[in-house]
């Protein structure tokens, strides 16, 4: 299939998020081997957590023309432990060699006097990420986006599967009482970032803190994998090249990440409102259901998913935080980001959709 990449790739950078291109450039001096400047700095556009910009430098003879990604946190952020870029970063370091989709890390600077934060870099992979419209391509075969759906469940159930002590990061996280800690912290989030009352947060919280299953292990989870957290080979679609955003990952009970995955996942017969979030182009036809998908995890993993209503209930209550705490900084004037002025509507579909689930136990 003759797919573009993504057109939107790089985007010159946001007013008010900018970056100290002069004090970048003295840092990747003093810190890569024969590094040389001049230094060029884009911003890839459509995340909405940490940011993430392209950094090109001219090189030299020994150096080379090179691209790296920066990723710092966000302007005007009060949740630090959701943007440690140390541990972001610890995490590629000891995870590239045993999961060949995870970036290369290739710097950390914990000074935030260089560019006003701490920040990392890692190596620049190219690929085809998917945001909102499914290229016509891929859309229109859907023996395709079978394939596709199928492949991004097993490389979820490979990153589950793999030997915590083997990649030096059993100790990133506690896995005893994972499910207990994540329901408060999603609830204290919820209650700290409010800027008004929803009555089907308010329920769903209730309900999860009332309903918690029995931890069903621990293996190493990304807790955000999503459609457009992949890059995908342009000329092969259904093939996964790199797994992007490894922010919130830790270790903790991959039922509740793999719940989070699909929190993201819409289909033909969700309700309007849902649909129109348009998380990801999932619903067309070939691409697993939430239900073929899940078949597929358990499957593939071996774990049971008979409770999977109860997990995805969860990632949808923790993705409705999640944009809380981003529209929260918007109200406040903490980011001139208006693409943030509609996260209200977003967080009332998710939970609606999340009070919905409740009612009916099929997802």
């Amino acid at each position: 299939m003759d797919l573009p990449l993504d057109p939107n790739t790089t985007a010159p950078v946001r007013a008010g998020e900018e970056l100290d291109a002069a004090a970048l450039e003295r840092f990747l001096r003093d810190t890569l081997l024969g590094f040389e400047g001049p230094v060029t700095i884009e911003q890839f556009p459509s995340g909405h957590s940490n940011l993430t910009y392209l950094v090109r430098a001219g090189g030299g003879e020994r150096a080379g023309s090179i691209e790296m990604v920066l990723r710092r946190p966000p302007f005007g952020t009060t949740v630090k432990s959701a943007h440690d870029m140390g541990r972001e970063f610890r995490v590629l370091s000891r995870l590239h060699t045993l999961y060949a989709p995870a970036p290369r890390p290739i710097a950390f600077c914990a000074d935030a006097s260089v560019i006003g934060a701490p920040f990392y870099l890692m190596e620049r992979r190219h690929g085809l990420v998917i945001r909102k419209e499914m290229p016509a391509d891929l859309a229109a075969s859907p023996a395709a986006l079978a394939r596709l759906s199928a492949s991004i469940i097993d490389n979820l159930a490979t990153l589950h599967g793999l030997d915590l002590q083997a990649t030096g990061l059993a100790e990133l996280g506690k896995p005893e009482g994972y499910v207990t800690r994540q329901i408060e912290g999603w609830t204290r989030r919820w209650n700290d970032a409010r800027t008004r009352d929803i009555a089907d947060v308010e329920s769903v919280a209730r309900w999860l803190a009332a309903n918690r299953p029995p931890e069903s292990g621990a293996s190493l989870i990304h807790n955000d994998y999503k459609l457009d957290n992949l890059m995908l080979d342009p000329a092969d679609p259904t093939r996964i090249v790199a797994v992007l955003d490894w922010e919130m990952a830790t270790v903790g009970d991959p039922l509740m990440d793999f719940g989070t995955a699909l929190s993201y996942w819409v289909e033909a017969g969700d309700p309007r409102e849902f649909l129109h979030l348009r998380f990801a182009p999932t619903a067309h036809a070939g691409f697993l259901t939430r239900r073929e998908a899940s078949l597929r995890y358990a499957g593939r993993t071996g774990r049971d998913v008979t409770n999977i209503a109860y997990y995805y209930v969860f990632g949808l209550f923790k993705v409705a935080v999640i944009l809380q705490q981003i529209y929260y900084r918007w109200v406040k004037g903490l980011t001139r980001d208006d693409r943030f002025a509609a996260f209200d509507a977003m967080v009332r579909a998710l939970a609606a959709q999340a009070a919905a689930t409740v009612q009916s136990g099929r997802i």
